[in-house]
């Protein structure tokens, strides 16, 4: 397929969007990525050379504003997520206040089209709401992050654009999964548990594979969707299972310890009192903590509705995963093979 529009991606270096930008390419479109001047793209330089840079930040109107010249589509894969206290002023101004300017600055470039990525944290997590889909409505509960508060804030953004007139659709992936740097992230879990992880959490989300959610979007450009959200959620498991998927791919041992409520509660005072005495970062928060001992699901239908859309099995994901891991392993971890 070729296109002549040009699609800007917003975090084109990071996890989401570097895949992206790399499905954009192959399917023939002009892609323009925004990147923070300290944030290399892990992309081939094949691809690299096909795309044209912008090193801004989007909390930066004014270093945003040629990027958005003659662009038609707006992919805004930017954010910041955090459990930590310390990060909640940089959350509020990355995912709200970026957000605003990026809604902002489509409504004034006319922009045809804005696919903003939201999370389902932003649906509103409740005890007494424990099966969420597109319908549900924003509820404070003690369930809910500072990350969480501030992608449901950048939503009110995105919406706000609608109602003046910009044609835009929200998609929510749950935890994306896939191929990138393997000391953080879900990918971080494959080099834990090869490593002898001891611990799991006793809850449970949904996972999707991050080259999904890439063709989702890529779906939305041309599609006849507007002022819509979409749930992208191939799975909902538990962590445990999650954990033993991983183990088996690897050909190694699961953790063997499952944590409940009670360890989690005690697992993040315990890591508070270590950064605070000995400013050791801590492997769990208390909003960390708390929702790997939660059991929530997520509705997947409507996605399943989009002609032509379907997840792939979330086994082969882990499968694949499990082997660029071994690859990278063997190779020092360095090149990362990651496949579209």
């Amino acid at each position: 397929m070729n296109n002549d529009k040009i699609v800007l991606v917003t975090g084109a270096a990071g996890f989401l969007g570097s895949y992206l930008i790399r499905l954009l390419i192959d399917k023939g479109y002009r892609v323009r990525g925004i990147r923070r001047n300290d944030k290399p793209a892990n992309i081939p330089t094949e691809i690299d050379s096909q795309i044209e840079w912008f090193e801004t930040d989007i909390t930066d109107v004014v270093g945003m504003e040629k990027a958005f010249l003659g662009a038609k589509i707006v992919c805004h894969c930017a954010g910041l997520p955090s459990f930590h206290p310390k990060d909640a002023m940089r959350m509020h101004q990355t995912n709200v206040e970026g957000t605003a300017n990026v809604v902002n600055l489509c409504l004034e470039h006319k922009i045809e089209k804005l696919i903003h990525v939201s999370s389902i944290a932003a649906l509103g997590r409740s005890p007494e709401r424990l099966t969420l889909d597109e319908n549900c409505e924003w509820v404070q509960s003690k369930d809910n992050s500072a990350y969480a508060q501030t992608k449901h804030l950048a939503e009110l953004e995105v919406y706000r654009g609608i109602a003046e007139g910009l044609n835009a659709v929200i998609i929510s992936p749950s935890v994306i999964v896939g191929s990138k740097s393997w000391d953080d992230g879900m990918a971080g879990f494959f080099k834990k548990i090869d490593q002898g992880l001891k611990f799991c959490p006793s809850g449970q989300s949904g996972f999707v594979d991050v080259r999904d959610v890439a063709i989702f979007m890529e779906t939305m450009i041309h599609a006849d969707y507007a002022g819509e959200r979409f749930i992208l959620n191939a799975v909902n498991i538990k962590h445990q299972a999650f954990f033993g998927m991983i183990a088996r791919a690897l050909q190694v041992s699961p953790p063997p310890i499952l944590i409940g409520p009670f360890l989690a509660e005690v697992a993040w005072r315990v890591e508070w009192v270590k950064e605070m005495l000995l400013g050791i970062p801590p492997v769990a928060t208390k909003e960390s903590a708390r929702a790997s001992v939660t059991h929530y699901y997520y509705r997947n239908d409507k996605s399943l509705q989009v002609p032509g859309f379907s997840y792939r099995p979330f086994e082969k994901t882990i499968q694949e995963m499990a082997e660029d891991y071994l690859y990278a392993k063997s190779h020092g971890f360095e090149p990362m093979r990651m496949v579209i």
